[in-house]
């Protein structure tokens, strides 16, 4: 059996990783990160009730519980370039850095310091060995699947890291976590920013963006309609929050961001989620991460999502170099968004992304 060190966050997930682990033999030793520091509060902070409720998890498992702490290489690794993405009006996804530098990089470099032979997470999502190579896997269950998360792991990577989770149903590891006498068996899901935990967004990126007012037009007149805060603060596809209502002459439809101009700090929006400003039919993506170490065929035909829980979209790569790629989409898609991530599948195979320009 090998020595297993688990990341176990307080949630239910990484609990029952811990205990399917240590059932199936396994030494498994718990590790509780602590990534955030920067505006620690009794409002906000829940890393302190996370931590009591995975060492009240791995008590009940009957594993030690270490605590480690990432928050310089989170700021380093993550953070900034989460603060850079937003000041030059894309949208980044943190958790896919977060994942890629902090809890496969940073942790795995520290589990196998203490001597781990793998690593363990909750994340659903599925690992095999095919033809000497290491292949990511979507989870069985579809809807809590994670690999668009993951998509930037590498072999290495990939080598020392075991998902007990990927074949079971959410569903089912609740129940496990019950008969088990897990006290977080029922604990809500986070859906906070990765490690951050659930602010109100605009509050927090306030904190570090300063607000930079400017008018929002209509993309199809250039009419002025009202006023936003600040591009870093808005998304294409958005729809709440923008303040617009009672416009002369338009209909009742409801209004969503459809662009940002940067250099004339211009929001534009336009009515109704089927309007064609938001819809595309291609896009670019860079930083690419092709999990076999290798970039996929050009031509055939893949799947991609452009966010997460989106279904899948058929397309094929248009172009491809070791910077850049241009995907073509077999029916055009809502909101594809910059500085989101396109991820790419064979089946329930991911192959890897790239951050969309």
């Amino acid at each position: 059996m090998a020595k297993v060190i688990v990341g176990m966050s307080g949630g239910v997930d990484s609990a029952v990783a811990a205990l399917l682990l240590k059932r199936q033999g396994h030494e498994v030793i718990g590790l509780f990160m602590k990534n955030w520091e920067d505006d620690d509060t009794e409002e906000y902070c829940s890393a302190r009730q996370d931590l009591e409720d995975a060492r009240a998890a791995a008590e009940v498992i009957g594993i030690e519980l270490l605590t480690a702490n990432f928050a310089d290489q989170y700021w380093a690794r993550v953070f900034e370039n989460f603060l850079a993405e937003y000041r030059a009006g894309r949208t980044p996804n943190p958790d896919v850095l977060c994942n890629s530098e902090i809890k496969f990089k940073a942790f795995l470099e520290h589990a196998l310091r203490l001597g781990a032979d793998y690593i363990a997470t909750g994340h659903y999502a599925q690992v095999r060995e095919f033809l000497g190579e290491y292949q990511l896997l979507k989870a069985e269950d579809g809807t809590k699947d994670q690999s668009y998360f993951l998509y930037r792991l590498n072999q290495q990577q990939l080598a020392k890291t075991l998902f007990p989770l990927g074949n079971l149903y959410k569903r089912e590891v609740r129940e496990i976590a019950r008969q088990a006498g897990l006290a977080n068996h029922a604990k809500k899901d986070s859906t906070g920013i990765c490690f951050i935990g659930e602010r109100r967004f605009a509050d927090f990126l306030a904190r570090y963006l300063p607000k930079t007012p400017g008018e929002i037009r209509r993309l199809d007149d250039d009419r002025v309609l009202g006023e936003h805060q600040g591009l870093a603060y808005y998304t294409l596809g958005q729809r709440e929050g923008l303040r617009i209502g009672g416009v002369k002459d338009a209909a009742e439809a409801p209004w969503f961001v459809a662009k940002k101009d940067m250099e004339k700090n211009v929001l534009y929006v336009v009515q109704g989620h089927d309007h064609p400003a938001l819809y595309s039919e291609r896009l670019a993506a860079e930083q690419l991460s092709w999990i076999a170490g290798r970039p996929p065929h050009t031509h055939w035909v893949y799947a991609a999502k452009t966010r997460y829980r989106m279904p899948d979209a058929a397309c094929s790569i248009e172009s491809l170099t070791a910077e850049r790629c241009e995907i073509a989409f077999a029916t055009p898609q809502w909101a594809v968004t910059p500085g989101q991530s396109v991820v790419l599948y064979e089946s329930r195979v991911c192959l890897g992304g790239g951050v969309i320009l």
